[in-house]
């Protein structure tokens, strides 16, 4: 049974298209290559819906929880269901394409893999903000520690927890 999607100002494309279309950088293209094998692998076919989700979410680059991506896809494709978003974010993290991260106490959130520029967050604990950040020194000093304890590093995370600029100036304006 072959299902019919509706998506809003968008073109129907062949799925050898796919790839194609999706306008992204040479890492991401690499990593877009290796999502599709991983899906065929898997047994899995091309869906509109599934190319519809990923595409939103190469284009966008941020940290989404799986509601806040399905709120957004509702609006190009009203018939998504939650459970979509969840199996093609899982399938990201599956493929290697996205990362996974708990922020304190709340919902997981995805992120684009960003594999050549490993970074850090901070993460405000007003509107819940994330802010990338890269600082050699902290990667130095982690080499460093881990180093001294002859302790092979697979991966690490840094979060540091706060209130962000804009949350601390609504503060000060009230």
């Amino acid at each position: 049974m072959k299902m019919k999607v509706k998506i809003k100002n968008k073109k129907e494309v062949p799925p050898e298209k796919w790839s194609k279309r999706i306008r992204v950088s040479t890492r991401n293209r690499n990593g877009l290559e290796r999502l599709l094998k991983c899906q065929a692998k898997r047994g899995l076919k091309f869906s509109k819906k599934r190319a519809v989700i990923i595409e939103h979410f190469i284009k966008a680059d941020r940290h989404y929880t799986v509601e806040q991506l399905y709120n957004e896809i509702k609006e190009i494709v009203p018939n998504i269901s939650y459970s979509t978003i969840y199996r093609t974010l899982k399938l990201l993290v599956d493929c290697g394409m996205a990362r996974t991260h708990h922020f304190g106490d709340t919902d997981a959130r995805f992120e684009l893999v960003h594999k050549e520029q490993h970074h850090d967050h901070l993460v405000c604990e007003k509107c819940g903000r994330i802010i990338e950040f890269i600082h050699d020194g902290i990667e130095k000093f982690q080499n460093a520690v881990a180093k001294e304890h002859n302790f092979l590093v697979k991966s690490h995370e840094l979060q540091i927890f706060g209130v962000c600029k804009r949350c601390q100036l609504r503060k000060r304006q009230r």
